[in-house]
């Protein structure tokens, strides 16, 4: 028996150096690939949006006195300098609908998502005097593409827009106490997440009302985001609402697109885990076939583990091509046949089907499955370590361990 069992340790040892290489060039070829492959997917579809509050503000000019050297004598002029007098939009509207619309690379799928996007903005002149306001309004991505634009202002629409540094800026005549509105509207492209900025500093918002809907149920926020004051569920995703009458806040609103699997990590965590469900197995079958007194050469084992590796290796490979639910689906059809087509000939076909085929679909097949569990799998795979601890000592409770050990070595 000692010899069998250093021979099924050296089995399980180069295994495990197998599948440990295996899930390493998995992850190079997933993550070494990952930031060109994102680059990719950007170009083709859009990268993250932060969509930046307009900013008003009307112009003041001063004289100051200004100081320069030349040479060793330092000169005295007055000039003209020009402030930006910054006030604060009077009312914001903004309806935006978010669809999102998975794309895959390589063993990546990316989250991409559509927008469309309708903002009214209002803005009074709350001085004493008539003046020229600027409305400097900034594309959420200067490389975005920007189709069916518009932009109004009091009904009418700007014809000749001509972008400058990603900005577009207007000049709106306002007498005192007018007001007047701006709207915009584009369709557009972006990844993995979006924004609404209200400012990069501790900013007030008045009359501040957006409403974005969502064709998915997952929707998350990310840190240092605002989450919305109301949800409301609807047919295919979420309806959700931030209204605020007077806020004073440097927190934005952002929403996280949802993550699909990504094929690459999932096999590389089940690869990374693999010694552990072999060992089950292993330990499994060592007592099964001691209690019952059938014999199992260290090489049958051998190409069990050969086996069991298959699983993995295909599904590394295969998940290049076909959807990983579907890969998971063939790899183990195929690990299972190649176990239980031989190991029929080595110890007969109902011991094949039903204790070796029981356990390798349990530590194998359930095993790996439980990685689709997020955030239950470690959970998933202590539960299976336990049952099997009191299945084998329940099952071998009586067994004199003692005498089974002389019996081997005679």
């Amino acid at each position: 028996m000692g010899k069998q069992i250093k021979a099924m340790v050296f089995i399980f040892i180069c295994t495990s150096i197998a599948w440990l290489i295996l899930g390493s060039v998995t992850n190079v070829r997933t993550y070494d690939q990952n930031a060109k492959l994102k680059t990719a997917v950007s170009q083709l579809w859009g990268s993250q949006q932060r969509q930046q509050a307009p900013a008003v503000y009307y112009q003041t000019e001063t004289r100051e006195w200004i100081e320069t050297t030349q040479g060793k004598k330092t000169v005295r002029k007055v000039q003209t300098v020009i402030h930006n007098n910054y006030t604060n939009i009077n009312s914001t509207d903004i309806k935006a609908d978010l669809k999102l619309e998975y794309r895959k690379k390589g063993l990546l799928w990316y989250s991409t998502y559509n927008i469309k996007f309708d903002g009214i903005y209002t803005i009074e002149n709350n001085t004493d005097m008539q003046r020229d306001f600027f409305f400097d309004y900034e594309f959420p991505n200067k490389d975005g593409i920007y189709d069916d634009f518009s932009y109004i202002i009091n009904g009418e629409e700007e014809k000749d827009l001509i972008p400058i540094a990603g900005k577009l800026i207007k000049r709106i005549n306002l007498k005192p106490g007018e007001t007047k509105t701006i709207a915009i509207h584009y369709k557009s492209q972006g990844m993995d997440e979006w924004w609404y900025i209200f400012g990069y500093d501790v900013s007030q918002i008045k009359n501040f009302n957006l409403v974005l809907t969502t064709n998915f149920d997952n929707i998350d926020f990310p840190d240092e985001s605002i989450s919305p004051i109301k949800k409301i569920k609807t047919d295919n995703g979420w309806k959700l609402i931030w209204n605020y009458s007077n806020l004073i806040s440097g927190i934005q609103i952002g929403v996280t697109l949802p993550k699909k699997l990504n094929p690459g990590p999932f096999a590389s965590r089940v690869s990374y885990f693999a010694p552990v469900s072999l060992f089950l197995f292993l330990f499994l079958m060592f007592i099964i076939t001691t209690v019952k007194k059938v014999n199992i050469h260290p090489m049958n084992y051998f190409f069990i583990s050969a086996a069991f590796f298959s699983f993995h290796l295909l599904m590394s490979y295969l998940a290049d091509h076909m959807a990983i639910q579907l890969v998971f689906v063939v790899c183990s059809a195929v690990s299972i046949f190649l176990v239980i087509s031989y190991m029929r000939l080595v110890v007969g076909t109902r011991f094949a089907l039903i204790e070796i085929g029981i356990a390798q679909f349990v530590y194998l097949v359930m095993f790996s499955f439980a990685f689709f569990l997020e955030g239950y799998t470690g959970l998933s795979i202590t539960i299976c370590c336990i049952l099997t601890l009191y299945v084998v000592m329940q099952f071998t409770g009586k067994i004199d361990w003692s005498k089974e050990f002389i019996n081997k070595i005679e």
